[in-house]
């Protein structure tokens, strides 16, 4: 039995409880990615749905208890996807939401934030900072404090993703997972431990953005002055340690990427798979393109977690500009 705080039946319910909008993304293979990575490769599409990123499943978890409960405001940190999550799911359940972020997130994350009807606090400083000051409304205001990771209705909405991917029957043998705070990794690590343990589970995250991973090799919580990354949606300096503790149960391995890497991935996405994504949603394919001999003549799933980016910067990263998201 996995001794981590996530439960698999409650995962089953979470699927019964999360608007269908948001399950059954795709998972196909994507040939064409294959010749230069030298490794079969599925994409997970968590980007085909209003909010264009994983999160929503969570949220429709978190927001759906607090309706139940007779809650009337919700307040969260997030670098953008988790708020506009939130702010989805809490305006289809009259909920008030407030979110804190920094003043240097992404701006077409902000903008669309705004666009669901939630409440926009601004802090000059980073996603550490947001969490603190979001914290604080919640005490001043008496809102819920939903707390991405920590909070496990976050992980467990996420873990749905899981059991898509075993559903699906496997015949890949590594599953690549995006690692920030937690939620995604540690929900479905423990449903392919549980469901599927002969699948590999490898968790990517920035050279820029370490904490986590050092956290998971050192298996003690271990903090960062600073995070410097472009993918900021898991650019985090403080891991939670009871999410730490789920992670050491479920994970595999804890890889790190260069920057260069994460580019070249998001490249490749828009090349060869006609996906633009966010940064973070690339980090799986970083990961292969920095070890091609490990993942040599395997079949590898990535997940496509996030494709909220900013145009310009895109532009930017990847010398190309977008058209319609994918």
């Amino acid at each position: 039995m996995l001794e981590t705080r996530l439960d698999t039946e409650r995962i089953r319910a979470a699927r019964r409880v999360i608007d269908p909008v948001f399950l059954g993304t795709p998972l196909y293979r994507c040939e064409a990615l294959e010749p230069a990575l030298g490794c079969t490769v599925s994409v997970k599409l968590e980007t085909a749905n209003p909010v264009r990123s994983f999160k929503a499943r969570g949220t429709e978890v978190v927001a759906g208890l607090l309706a139940d409960n007779g809650a009337r405001a919700a307040v969260c940190a997030s670098a953008g996807n988790l708020g506009q999550a939130l702010a989805w799911s809490g305006r289809g359940r009259g909920l008030d939401v407030t979110v804190v972020a920094s003043r240097f997130a992404t701006v077409a994350k902000l903008d669309r934030i705004r666009a669901l009807d939630a409440r926009l606090e601004l802090v000059d400083g980073d996603h550490e900072l947001a969490r603190e000051r979001a914290a604080a409304i919640a005490r001043y205001e008496g809102s819920r404090l939903v707390e991405d990771s920590l909070d496990i209705e976050t992980c467990e909405g996420a873990a749905t993703i899981g059991l898509e991917l075993v559903d699906a029957g496997p015949s890949y043998d590594a599953v690549l997972i995006a690692l920030g705070g937690g939620a995604l990794a540690t929900g479905v690590g423990h449903v392919l431990k549980a469901l599927a343990p002969e699948v590999e589970v490898i968790c990517v995250q920035p050279l820029g953005a370490p904490a986590m991973t050092h956290s998971w090799r050192e298996q003690r919580v271990v903090t960062t002055e600073s995070a410097d990354t472009i993918a900021d949606g898991v650019a985090g300096r403080r891991p939670i340690p009871a999410v730490l503790a789920d992670l050491l149960q479920v994970a595999d391995d804890a890889v790190l990427v260069q920057e260069a890497s994460i580019i070249a991935g998001m490249r490749m996405l828009l090349d060869h798979a006609g996906l633009v994504v966010e940064p973070s949603a690339a980090l799986g394919i970083a990961a292969i393109l920095e070890d091609r001999d490990r993942f040599a003549g395997r079949h590898v799933v990535t997940i496509v977690c996030g494709s909220n980016v900013d145009v310009d910067a895109y532009h930017r990263w990847v010398g190309a500009t977008p058209g319609p998201r994918s």
